[in-house]
């Protein structure tokens, strides 16, 4: 499992990613904390350690983005200890909340803790990123700035087979076997009808053309 480091204090972060990996985690942390959602999209963790105080947008910020399009485990990290920012910690999505300083094995134990509460029973998250719209492709939903929109079963594997191959013409038959497991007795419509109200929530959301036909090819999304 995959764990983000949201920490601004080298020293602290390096520590973090030191233990975390000696217990068999991969750790990562931010280095652009003004794009810190688009790396934790990147690196796509099963949870997340948050710091209150950081360069540019505080972590309370960076909870509301991350909780915009998942639900993955985030914990605070912080030196502040008064009850109103654990509460306000508590209100923007956070799973838990250790103040500094901290024991590591302490953190370790609520990490664990918190994982295997998480995904024995809902799995890991996944998120795809392409020009500002992020795909979760857990709970089918698309979202861009404060915008969402909810796919269908049908819809969110188009989605995910062109986001997957960005910068290709997926053939019309491929998209079928992608959908159906076979390209014999469907209608070619029903592929067209898929992708026309993919392409309407898209539309609504600002994104016109995000998906692009190539006439007697496929569809394809521009990398």
């Amino acid at each position: 499992m995959k764990i983000f480091i949201v920490e601004d204090d080298s020293i602290i972060s390096k520590k973090i990613k030191e233990h975390i990996e000696k217990w068999g985690y991969e750790g990562a942390v931010v280095q652009d904390f003004q794009n810190v959602l688009s790396e934790v999209i990147a690196f796509d963790p099963q949870l997340v350690l948050m710091d209150i105080s950081l360069p540019f947008f505080n972590g309370y910020y960076w909870c509301g983005e991350i909780r915009k399009v998942s639900k993955m485990p985030i914990i605070f990290i912080s030196s502040a200890s008064d009850n109103l920012n654990i509460v306000r910690a508590v209100e923007m999505g956070a799973d838990d909340y250790i103040t500094k300083p901290f024991d590591l094995e302490v953190l370790m134990a609520k990490i664990q803790a918190i994982l295997r509460r998480t995904y024995d029973f809902s799995g890991t998250s996944n998120l795809m990123e392409h020009r500002g719209l992020i795909f979760n492709v857990n709970n089918f939903t698309i979202s861009i700035a404060d915008k969402t929109a909810e796919l269908t079963k049908n819809e969110a594997k188009i989605f995910q087979k062109l986001l997957e191959n960005r910068g290709e013409i997926i053939k019309r038959d491929e998209l079928m076997m992608t959908l159906w497991e076979s390209d014999s007795f469907v209608d070619d419509s029903a592929l067209y009808t898929n992708v026309n109200r993919l392409r309407k929530k898209l539309d609504q959301m600002g994104l016109e053309n995000f998906i692009t036909t190539k006439k007697g090819e496929g569809y394809i999304i521009e990398g």
